[in-house]
C-alpha cells in the first residue's frame, strides 16, 4: 500500500517565519510583569540567561535533526538516540507542554482584556477564548505562511513604536531618565538566585525554535535548512526579548504605579503612548495570543489524534475524526476543557508548569547528542569533543539549572504527570516485556 507523504516544500525563510509566529514576539510583553515581580526588576539578565540557555539547547536540536529528519522532534531523536522507552517518556511530557499551552496562551490574553476592560473579569475572557478557539478549529481552519508572516509584521510594528516612544520618554526625564541604566548594569550576588527563577519562566517566551523540527519532512533540504533555522530563531528571538526588557526597566525601573503586575506592559503602553498605543498594543498582544491558540490547539489535538490513531490512547476517542469537517473534534475539546484550569492559575505557575516539560525534552535532546555521535558513532578526534560532548553538556547543566529554579507548585504538578506516564508505560508495556507503541508524528 503506497503511503502519503508530506510535501517538501518550505524553504528557509519559511521555516524561519514559521519558527518566529509560533514564538509570537510579543509574548515578552505577556509575562514582562510576572518576571519582573520575579527577578526583583532585573528582567534583562532573566532573558539573556534564557537566551544563552536555549543556544546551546538550540544547537543540540539543530545537530539532531540533521541526523533525524522527521516530524518527531524530541520524541524521535530520544528514541533513537537512548531507548523507545526513554522516548515513550519524552513524549509523555511533551504531551504536557502541547495540553497545556493553549491554557497560558489564553491567560495571558484574558488578564490584558480584564486590565482593558475590568468589567468583564478574567475567567470569563478565558472561556471566550476557549470558545471562540475551539469553534474555529473544529470549523476548520488553513493556517498559510503569508497569514503568519502578516501576523508577524504587525507585531514587529507595534513593538517598534512602543520601543521609540518608551525612548523618546525616557530620553525626556521619564524613568531611569538615561538609556544607560547604572542601576540595570549593577548586579549584586542576591540578585542571581531571583533571575534564574525568572529565566525559568522566560523561557517559555522561547517555545517556538524546537517547533520547527517538526517541520523537517515538509522542509527542503532539511539537513541544512532546519539547524540554521532552528539557530535563527533563537538569535533574533533572544536578542528581541533582551531589548524589549531592558526598554521596558528603564521606562518605569518601578511598579508603584502599576495595578496588575500580570498585564503590567499594557499599563505602561498607556503612560508612554496614551490611548493609542495601548489601543494597538492590545490590538496586536490579541491577534498574537489568538493565532498562537489557534495553532497550539491544532498542534496539540494533532498530538492526541497521532496518540490515539497508533493505540496510545483510546483510538475510539482520541483517533476519531468528525468526517465532514475532517478534525479531531473530541481532542479539540479535551484540550477546551484543559483550559478550565486556567482560571484557577497564575501566568507564573502556568508557564512554569508549560517549562517543566520543555526543560526535561531539553536536557535529554542535549544528552541525545552526547549518546548518539560521541558514544555511539565515536565522533571523538579534535574539535568534535567539544562539538559532540562539551557544547550539549553545558547545555544539559544550563537547563537542569533552570530545571530547578522552577515554581515548586510547577515541580510537583510535574511530577505527577510524569509518574502517571510511567505508571501508564508499565502498563503498555507489560512491565517493560515488550517495546512501547511507536508514535508516528
Amino acid at each position: 500500500m503506497d503511503q502519503t507523504k508530506l510535501k517538501k516544500s518550505l524553504t528557509l525563510y519559511q521555516v524561519v517565519m514559521f519558527g518566529l509566529a509560533y514564538m509570537a514576539p510579543m509574548i515578552v510583553f505577556g509575562t514582562y510583569g510576572t518576571l519582573y515581580e520575579v527577578t526583583n526588576g532585573y528582567v534583562p539578565y532573566a532573558y539573556l540567561f534564557a537566551t544563552i540557555a536555549m543556544l546551546f539547547t538550540a544547537y543540540s536540536y539543530g545537530l539532531m535533526a540533521k541526523a533525524f529528519p522527521s516530524a518527531g522532534s524530541a520524541y524521535t531523536f530520544v528514541s533513537k538516540s537512548l531507548h523507545p522507552s526513554m522516548g515513550f517518556m519524552i513524549g509523555w511530557i511533551i504531551l504536557l507542554d502541547y495540553l497545556f499551552l493553549p491554557l497560558v496562551i489564553w491567560l495571558i490574553g484574558a488578564e490584558y482584556l480584564s486590565t482593558a476592560f475590568p468589567i468583564i473579569p478574567s475567567w470569563a475572557w478565558i472561556i471566550i477564548f476557549i470558545i471562540m478557539t475551539t469553534l474555529i478549529n473544529i470549523i476548520g481552519i488553513n493556517s498559510t505562511t503569508f497569514t503568519s508572516l502578516l501576523i508577524m509584521i504587525f507585531q514587529l510594528l507595534v513593538i517598534s513604536i512602543f520601543i521609540i516612544l518608551c525612548i523618546w520618554h525616557v530620553t525626556h526625564g521619564m524613568g531611569e531618565g538615561e538609556v544607560l541604566s547604572s542601576r540595570i548594569f549593577n548586579i549584586m550576588d542576591n540578585h542571581i538566585s531571583p533571575i534564574l527563577a525568572g529565566a525559568a519562566i522566560a523561557c517559555y517566551s522561547f517555545l517556538g525554535f524546537d517547533a520547527v523540527t517538526t517541520l523537517a519532512e515538509e522542509t527542503q533540504n532539511p539537513t541544512k535548512t532546519i539547524p540554521k533555522a532552528i539557530m535563527i530563531i533563537t538569535i533574533v528571538g533572544g536578542f528581541l526579548f533582551v531589548t524589549v526588557a531592558y526598554i521596558l526597566s528603564i521606562t518605569l525601573p518601578n511598579f508603584n504605579v502599576i495595578n496588575n503586575t500580570d498585564s503590567a506592559a499594557f499599563e505602561i503602553a498607556k503612560i508612554v503612548g496614551g490611548n493609542l498605543l495601548s489601543s494597538l498594543f492590545l490590538s496586536g498582544l490579541i491577534l498574537a495570543q489568538l493565532a498562537s491558540g489557534l495553532s497550539a490547539q491544532t498542534s496539540g489535538a494533532r498530538l492526541l489524534y497521532a496518540m490515539g490513531r497508533d493505540g496510545v490512547l483510546s483510538k475510539k476517542i482520541f483517533g476519531y475524526i468528525e468526517k465532514k469537517r475532517q478534525t479531531p473534534i473530541f481532542n479539540l475539546m479535551f484540550i477546551g476543557i484543559i483550559g478550565v484550569i486556567g482560571i484557577f492559575m497564575n501566568i507564573s505557575t502556568s508557564t512554569s508548569f508549560i517549562n517543566f516539560g520543555a526543560f526535561i525534552s531539553f536536557t535529554f535532546v542535549n544528552l541525545s547528542v552526547i549518546v548518539f555521535y560521541f558514544v555511539k558513532l565515536k565522533q571523538r578526534q579534535g574539535m568534535k569533543r567539544i562539538t559532540y560532548f562539551a557544547i550539549p553538556l553545558i547545555g544539559m547543566i544550563l537547563d537542569i539549572c533552570l530545571f530547578i529554579s522552577l515554581d515548586k507548585h510547577a515541580l510537583i504538578l510535574g511530577t505527577v504527570w510524569t509518574s502517571i506516564g510511567f505508571i501508564y508505560l508499565i502498563y503498555l508495556t507489560r512491565g517493560f516485556s515488550k517495546l512501547p507503541p511507536t508514535l508516528a508524528l
